[in-house]
């Protein structure tokens, strides 16, 4: 490979010629392993125990967080109680994820965990937070425990972790173009968040009919599902597929990993040929049937739009079809709702492994507006507001690219700032 001039081949990639190659002993005051066992959980939330499923691409994960008490946070942070501005870092399950320190708790190292604190002589927090994360030095740690992230580093391996340097004034430039990133991927992450509870909240109030949209009287019944759909399970007699039947197209064959937010995932369908669809009994699907998760991921569902043809389903979907006199986006916004979860845990919740059969689904309740045109405008509303939400998460999602690229840019030297 020809490297343009002013710049060098290292094992960090091609970078600047005045960057340095380093690693990560070298710019840290420490470089701290845990005691490669969890400390004793309890209630108390005074200590907080930092395990791998806390530490997420760049993010502290509060979601599940455990916590421990005073003499075992004691012991767990003999070596160094962790303090702002140090990263965590994961040694397997999975490998490399890192993470800063949170500034409004005490924390100690679960298993699995390491933790640098960084030598601000030599190199700020932020711009060795976003070195870590990447792409060539996650490759580079990747490969030295066999390419994979279910892999286990050493201790040596994170410690010895190699870098790329730049001078301190561009470290802070980078690291400030890449925070600013991340600030608007929060700030739309925080408006979606609050799209979705005012969604929820208007849900429950149009759902049930304690708000009424203009134009529209008369009163509410409350009816089940068996009120107002039909079912079919799919074919659990001799004829059901094997993966020997599956083809390269053909008949789409659905099962709970398609399904999902009121969508089918069409990237990983499997299929299956027009004579086995032909031989099923039953559990034949068309557009605007509603495929509706029995189990495993219970409660999950899609709706067959009108590019996806006919198909069949697995055993652990159930059709759902909406009655005439049923609006199918009111239908939709129902499954979509806390009064559904609430009838699953109703009928599903007691279960050591929650599953639904049919007959529980058609018991579950629903309040029905009095005619199909005030059915059909709740449901067009929250279909609007869903659509408000889907635009602010590709949005999210476009600018959580764009972050990567400019990492890629920035934390090579491709280009630079200074």
């Amino acid at each position: 490979m020809t490297v343009k001039p002013g710049y060098k081949q290292t094992e960090v990639g091609i970078i600047p010629n005045e960057w340095q190659v380093t690693t990560a002993a070298n710019i840290c005051e420490l470089v701290v392993d845990c005691k490669n066992r969890t400390p004793p959980l309890c209630n108390d939330e005074s200590f907080a125990v930092v395990r791998t499923p806390n530490v997420r691409d760049g993010q502290f994960v509060r979601e599940d967080l455990r916590y421990t008490d005073l003499s075992s946070f004691i012991k767990w942070t003999e070596r160094a109680t962790p303090r702002t501005g140090d990263i965590f870092i994961t040694r397997e399950a999975p490998l490399g994820e890192v993470c800063m320190a949170p500034s409004d708790l005490k924390v100690c190292l679960g298993q699995r965990m390491m933790m640098y604190r960084p030598d601000t002589v030599n190199v700020t927090s932020s711009f060795l937070l976003y070195a870590l994360l990447s792409e060539q030095v996650r490759k580079n740690l990747l490969e030295k425990v066999g390419g994979s992230t279910v892999g286990h580093a050493k201790v040596d391996d994170i410690r010895f972790l190699t870098v790329p340097l730049p001078s301190m004034e561009e470290q802070r430039a980078i690291a400030a173009a890449l925070s600013d990133a991340d600030e608007w991927i929060a700030r739309l992450d925080r408006l979606i968040a609050k799209k979705r509870d005012i969604k929820q909240a208007a849900m429950q109030q149009l759902l049930t009919g304690k708000t009424r949209l203009p134009g529209f009287k008369g009163a509410w019944t409350i009816a089940t599902l068996r009120d107002v759909c039909g079912f079919e399970n799919g074919d659990r007699g001799g004829n059901y597929p094997s993966k020997a039947d599956f083809t390269e197209g053909g008949y789409a064959f659905i099962n709970a990993g398609h399904v999902r937010d009121g969508k089918i995932d069409k990237r990983s369908l499997d299929f299956i040929t027009k004579e086995k669809y032909d031989s099923l009994g039953g559990g034949k699907f068309f557009p605007g049937d509603i495929l509706f998760c029995l189990r495993g991921s219970l409660g999950k569902f899609g709706v067959v739009d009108g590019d996806s043809g006919a198909g069949a389903i697995a055993s652990s979907l159930i059709i759902v079809r909406p009655r005439a006199n049923v609006s199918p986006r009111f239908l939709v916004s129902y499954f979509k709702s806390d009064l559904c979860k609430k009838m699953i845990e109703k009928w599903a919740g007691g279960a050591a492994q929650p599953n639904l059969g049919g007959q529980d689904l058609a018991r579950f309740q629903i309040y029905l507006p009095p005619t199909f045109e005030e059915q059909d405008a709740i449901g067009s509303a929250i279909s609007d507001t869903d659509a408000e939400i889907d635009q602010l998460e590709a949005k999210r999602d476009k600018a959580r690219s764009i972050k990567q690229g400019m990492m890629q840019e920035l934390l090579t030297g491709r280009v630079r700032l200074i």
